[in-house]
């Protein structure tokens, strides 16, 4: 989409996706990140939004990518919770991250892009086919591909 015409919508459409968001996170600046986001995915997707659909659209998304949002916070806030109880002899998170990222690393470049917009910048499988050019099918096999290395690396390592 074209610099102009995502700074149009801004403009026109800015104020109402703010105050949806705000209703929704209760917090003026994560409710400006979501409103952020969205216009950036505009600005460097291929869309084309019609017309009559671009207000449908745009308050579509502010309300998933709020729910999303509280939804990985929820996730988080339980994950925090099971963790408190765990023993301390488990091997830290640090290290177990620094793990994914060395096998990441080591893949192609496709399947890094690829895990990092879905897990690091939080994209849909749509949202990555679109910005890397194939289907949502390819992005599912190789985030599918990326996570069985994974899995296998850790299921060595436990035995």
């Amino acid at each position: 989409m074209e610099k102009n015409e995502v700074q149009r919508l801004f403009v026109q459409h800015y104020a109402r996706m703010f105050r949806v968001a705000r209703s929704i996170l209760f917090d003026e600046q994560e409710s400006e990140d979501v409103c952020s986001d969205i216009f950036e995915s505009l600005l460097h997707g291929d869309f084309v939004l019609l017309p009559g659909t671009e207000e449908q659209y745009l308050l579509t998304s502010v309300r998933n990518r709020c729910l999303k949002r509280l939804r990985h916070k929820e996730v988080r806030r339980r994950m925090e919770q099971e963790d408190s109880g765990k023993p301390t002899d488990e091997e830290p998170e640090d290290e177990r991250l620094a793990e994914v990222e060395e096998i990441v690393c080591s893949m192609s470049g496709q399947k890094q892009r690829i895990f990092r917009l879905r897990y690091t910048e939080g994209y849909t499988y749509e949202e990555i086919a679109t910005a890397e050019g194939i289907s949502k099918v390819a992005v599912w096999k190789h985030l599918s591909s990326v996570l069985n290395d994974i899995r296998e690396h850790f299921n060595r390592r436990a035995l």
